[in-house]
């Protein structure tokens, strides 16, 4: 079937009674759509082609109906099927425009039309008004406005249509100066929406940054303020060059092809590239069908289609704004011989500013050291991404010139304020190492990071450089360290470095070693240089795999640490690192509890490094130190030292380590206050205060057959995560738990309602002997796309057990079902600590065999087999 053929059946029609030729030929219309191969259509004529059709199809529809007979009366098109485009699934926006009130047969006749057009599976978006009433609500309403913008006669009433375009040119009507401005702060609030990035994993590409509504501004803007039919209006207006012209046409249909995919894989009008979709949309376009692979390469085009976007929506609509809002120009304020500053923005004086790559690094030196500079002129961005172009043979790095200019600006103390932003937004560490040019825009194909590679350690760099700025108020720790530091250059560099080496089919972090040493021995850093920025590479996630999946309170795991670390100045640069690469990774994933692991790995290895990797001093000191706090506070809450030592003989020296004295005050208060010492006695109770991590919830009695499974299976089918959990025996031969808890997304639990709903749902289960908790959450959306294959690894800790170290799927039910497999082999169950990254949980459990012991070979290979065949 082909558009032509559509057409000639559409004319074929001459009853309104053949409904079903109608919803025929909607069906055709989308097989013709379906069965073509996008990897060499033009995509003008589909989506062009698609609104012909419906043009062809609606006024054939008008005319059976009899509404041709209606002299007043028009059938208009709006929003972007006003522009003469539709994607497959896209709303067909219309607008009955009347002269004045609909009689009530008018009214029906028009009824009887939308409906018909909604039963033959046509997705209408319609409005009936009259001039005036039109008129009115696009006063009030700039989206109205918009719509109004791209107003398109398709039949009826010419009168009717010259009598609205006379009155949206009135002077009554939104000036161009107010459209302009509600358009812009429109496009701000949009962009910010999307964390001002188009380097989002699952970008829409409709409304990022960079897509197709910021092409769509600059067309209102224009057709609004300079009445411009098309674009080629603007390049005889001297706002476009014709080969940005022809740039932004490529870019869109780059766009267009990309969401016309999308529409046809979701079956729907769908605009976000949701990990579900991107598979079988790189396929259509004829990026191939090897799985991720395909998918880097569609979206690797799509980022860099994005940010040349971006950077021709940000010329025009600064241009736009200098003539729509009648700016005078200013007199600019010389900065040196070749750049001046207007209104903030700095503007070349002259052509070709950038005659080599020197001159453009030398620009950013200037941009760092010129604080007044708030962003770059029109003009200034033009040429840049002229030269941008024009050097594009080699890459700077190779320019012993540009190596030292290099040097220099990671070595300026304002550098990475914008002169950074400017680097990477507009492609010019891309151009100067190789190594960045083959990250720009690769996708990380999980839910733990939100951008994509080179965005990501654009975030961690700036995050970096903000613990060093004054306004720093939330980081004091990383903030004192930024100052010590004598060169904080070399941490800038390894931040840059960091993950440089993925997608390189091996250990990103030994590859990204090997290519930093290469560029300090190549920029001609000295070796004791050289080898910090090599090993805070490939160490980077060192810090953040022992806080988050190592028990730090174990003295082994500290020595450990402290020996690989060796030195203060190692862990100052690691701490700083390891911050902000987490922080920066997903604004969704950084909280307190991360924040304490780290403070409190940090902390430890410190006292350890002070007494020469002693850990056991450090800790000892750790006891006592906290049951000297605590005791006061006991004292001070009219509890006795006698009372206190009673309590505290049941419990270890592991659990004053493990706990604060605020939560250790508070377990004794809880428990001592309603303990009456039978067999059947339970407490469970709940602090929103004692940690910083989040709620903390405690279990205290004698055991109960699945008790660990059973609290964590009321609380994850109640959204509720745990993130720590320490399992200990008293003297006694009670069960003392603590859960440190948050809700699923990372917040922390502060209402009291909520805190008491959870502490009898878990009550109310454990009281239930012998009944299994049954958790009805489901599987969200997007962890339905991720395969997680379960690993299972065993270590023998000096403690006399075994660490087991899992990394699964974080599917509902995971804790219960790990625990269940321990109590099946009758493994006893000393601590765990919860750590979710995205959508793997990545999680350490310290048990020991039913005899008390680390597990045998054996043992640890049934549970290993058992666990998998559980979770996969």
């Amino acid at each position: 079937m082909s558009l032509q053929n559509l057409l000639n059946e559409v004319k074929s029609i001459n009853n309104i009674d053949n409904f079903a030729a109608c919803k025929g030929l909607i069906t055709k219309s989308y097989d013709w759509l379906t069965n073509t191969d996008l990897s060499t259509a033009n995509i003008d004529d589909l989506i062009l082609g698609r609104a012909t059709f419906i043009d062809a199809l609606l006024g054939q529809i008008w005319q059976l109906m009899g509404l041709s007979t209606q002299k007043h009366i028009s059938l208009l098109a709006v929003g972007g099927y006003g522009r003469g485009q539709l994607q497959p699934y896209s709303d067909i926006d219309l607008l009955i425009l009347s002269k004045k009130a609909l009689s009530k047969e008018q009214q029906e006749q028009i009824g009887t039309f939308i409906t018909f057009l909604w039963d033959i599976g046509l997705d209408i978006g319609q409005s009936v008004r009259t001039i005036k009433e039109t008129i009115q609500q696009a006063k009030q309403d700039v989206t109205i406005a918009t719509n109004l913008v791209e107003a398109r006669l398709l039949t009826g009433s010419e009168d009717n249509f010259i009598a609205l375009q006379q009155k949206l040119q009135s002077r009554g009507y939104w000036s161009s100066k107010d459209f302009f401005l509600a358009k812009y702060q429109e496009q701000k609030l949009r962009h910010a929406k999307f964390k001002d990035t188009s380097y989002n994993l699952e970008p829409n590409v409709k409304e990022s940054p960079g897509c197709l509504r910021d092409i769509q501004s600059i067309g209102w803007v224009a057709k609004k303020h300079f009445n411009a039919i098309d674009g080629k209006e603007l390049v005889r207006h001297g706002y476009f060059t014709p080969e940005e012209f022809s740039e932004l046409i490529e870019c869109r249909e780059t766009l267009w092809r990309i969401r016309f995919a999308l529409h046809l894989v979701a079956g729907r009008s769908e605009n976000r590239l949701l990990f579900d979709y991107q598979t079988d949309v790189a396929t259509r376009l004829g990026f191939g069908n090897d799985g991720k692979a395909s998918v880097e390469r569609m979206m690797k085009s799509f980022f860099r289609t994005v940010r040349r976007i971006r950077e021709l929506n940000d010329m025009l609509l600064q241009r736009f704004g200098q003539d729509v809002l009648a700016l005078k120009v200013k007199q600019g304020v010389d900065v040196n011989q070749d750049y001046e500053l207007l209104d903030g923005l700095i503007a070349p004086k002259h052509e070709n500013v950038f005659a080599s790559p020197e001159d453009i690094l030398k620009f950013l030196l200037l941009v760092a050291s010129t604080p007044e500079v708030k962003g770059l002129h029109s003009s200034c961005l033009q040429q840049l991404r002229q030269a941008r172009r024009t050097f594009s043979n080699q890459y700077y790095v190779e320019i012993e010139s540009c190596r030292t200019l290099f040097l220099a600006l990671v070595r300026h103390p304002n550098f990475f304020g914008l002169g950074w932003d400017i680097m990477h937004k507009h492609g010019i560490l891309q151009a100067y190492i190789p190594e960045w040019d083959h990250i720009v825009g690769m996708m990380q194909f999980d839910l733990f990071h939100a951008y994509t590679v080179d965005e990501h350690t654009h975030r961690l760099v700036k995050n970096i450089h903000h613990y060093s700025l004054p306004g720093n108020k939330d980081f004091p720790r990383c903030g004192n360290i930024m100052k010590s530091l004598s060169k904080p250059d070399l941490l800038f560099i390894a931040a840059i470095f960091h993950d440089i080496g993925k997608g390189r089919n091996g250990d990103h972090s030994k590859l990204g070693a090997v290519d930093v040493k290469k560029f300090c021995d190549y920029h001609g850093l000295k070796d004791k240089d050289t080898e910090l920025i090599r090993w805070l590479v490939e160490s980077h996630l060192l810090m953040s795999v022992i806080a988050q999946r190592r028990d730090i309170y174990d003295p082994e795991v500290i020595n450990e640490f402290a020996q690989a670390v060796r030195t203060h100045n190692n862990l100052n640069h690691l701490y700083v690192l390891t911050l902000a690469d987490i922080r920066a990774t997903n604004d969704n994933l950084w909280n307190d509890w991360k924040a304490s692991l780290l403070r409190e790995l940090y902390l430890l290895t410190q006292k350890a490094l002070d007494n020469g990797l002693e850990c056991k001093v450090a800790l000892q000191d750790r006891i006592n130190e906290h049951q000297t706090i605590a005791r006061e506070s006991l004292l001070a809450n009219g509890m006795n030292n006698t009372q206190i030592s009673q309590f505290w003989q049941r419990l270890s020296d592991d659990y004053f380590a493990r706990f604060k004295p605020e939560q250790i005050a508070w377990h004794a208060n809880v428990i001592l206050a309603s303990h009456p010492m039978t067999d059947d006695f339970l407490l469970v109770g709940t602090s929103e205060g004692t940690s910083k991590a989040g709620a903390e919830l405690i279990v205290y009695g004698k055991d109960r057959a699945r008790m660990f499974a059973q609290i964590a299976s009321v609380l994850d089918s109640r959204n509720c995560s745990i993130r720590d959990a320490q399992i200990m025996r008293t003297h006694d031969g009670y069960i003392f738990d603590s859960f440190i808890i948050q809700e699923h997304n990372g917040d922390r639990i502060t209402s009291p309602s909520r805190l008491k709903s959870l502490k009898e749902a878990v009550e109310e289960q454990l009281n239930k002997p012998g009944v299994q908790h049954t958790n009805k959450r489901k599987m969200s959306r997007q962890m339905k796309q991720l395969d997680v294959p379960t690993k299972v690894r065993f270590y023998t800790s000096k403690t006399n057990t075994s660490i087991v170290e899992l990394e699964a799927l974080d599917a509902p039910g995971l804790l219960a079902t790990i625990t269940e497999q321990f109590i099946a082999l009758k493994y006893k169950l000393h601590q765990a600590k919860i750590t979710t990254i995205g959508e793997r949980a990545e999680d350490l459990f310290i048990i020991t065999n039913e005899h008390g012991q680390p597990l045998t070979h054996d043992e640890q290979v049934e549970l290993k087999k058992r666990l998998r065949e559980a979770l996969d």
